[in-house]
């Protein structure tokens, strides 16, 4: 057995992560949010070896377009199941965008459930949508802790990353180039809040407060390519890691990054 990851795409433009668990022939495979077109989902799939139909279905974190604005489309298109919050399915069809012939299944926050050989271990967070969550995937010996969307760390979220086998963490922005750059106010109070975004600070924080013995992968993801440098990200997980910058993963928007395997 073993489990694996890889992003499609992590960014304000769209976010897609796809997680593997099992051997050839007999694997589960997921879409963790699917913020990009279909044929632009499809297309980066077969980047990674994959085609729509060895998809067992799609999670979503939230209801914002960037995570979950094309999940319906795609999951109609190939005929995949999609598991969501009750909020966030009400927030997307009082947007617009109702499941229609989508087979939904509603999440709890607060419990887990199986997708084939895949354990999903929801968690709540602060992020400013109806009914968001976050997700730890486990093949029942090693874990991927995802955490892509929150305004600020909490001892909840804590307890949920600590003693994973690879991390997936947001570090959206770097203060001083959010301040200083040209967003509107408000977009910036909004993404610097506490149901915001965090920075490469908070990041750092959030890292150094867990259990990270058993961490052998660190993606730093859903970088802003406006307020923050690839190279800011990579050094504040490192001094939390007290690793090289260069072991530290980067989840780009344009080419996520490649299939990363824990055995």
């Amino acid at each position: 057995m073993t489990l694996r990851f890889a992003s499609l795409g992590s960014g304000s433009k769209g976010n897609c992560l796809v997680v593997e668990s099992g051997g050839r022939g007999t694997a589960t495979r997921v879409l963790l949010d699917c913020g990009l077109s279909p044929r632009e989902t499809e297309r980066r799939l077969s980047r990674i070896g994959l085609a729509p139909p060895d998809l067992a279905g799609i999670l979503i974190t939230h209801e914002h377009d960037d995570h979950a604005g094309q999940a319906f489309p795609f999951a109609a298109q190939h005929k995949l199941p999609v598991w969501l919050t009750y909020g966030t399915q009400l927030a997307l069809a009082e947007a617009g965008k109702p499941a229609g012939e989508v087979v939904t299944r509603t999440i709890d926050g607060r419990s887990a459930f199986a997708i084939g050989s895949l354990e999903v271990r929801p968690y709540t967070v602060p992020h400013d949508a109806r009914e968001p969550v976050q997700f730890v995937l486990s093949d029942g010996a090693r874990r991927l802790g995802v955490l892509t969307d929150i305004g600020a760390s909490t001892a909840h979220v804590e307890a949920a990353l600590s003693g994973c086998d690879a991390l997936v963490l947001e570090t959206n922005h770097d203060p001083d180039l959010l301040w200083g750059g040209g967003y509107p106010k408000w977009l910036k109070q909004r993404i610097a809040g506490p149901f915001g975004h965090l920075s490469n600070a908070d990041a750092e924080r959030l890292l150094a407060a867990i259990d990270r013995s058993r961490l052998s992968h660190v993606i730093a993801a859903h970088l802003s390519q406006q307020n923050n440098r690839p190279e800011l990200a990579r050094e504040a997980l490192a001094r939390a890691m007290g690793c090289a910058a260069e072991w530290i993963g980067l989840s780009t928007q344009d080419e996520g990054f490649a299939w990363r395997e824990l055995k």
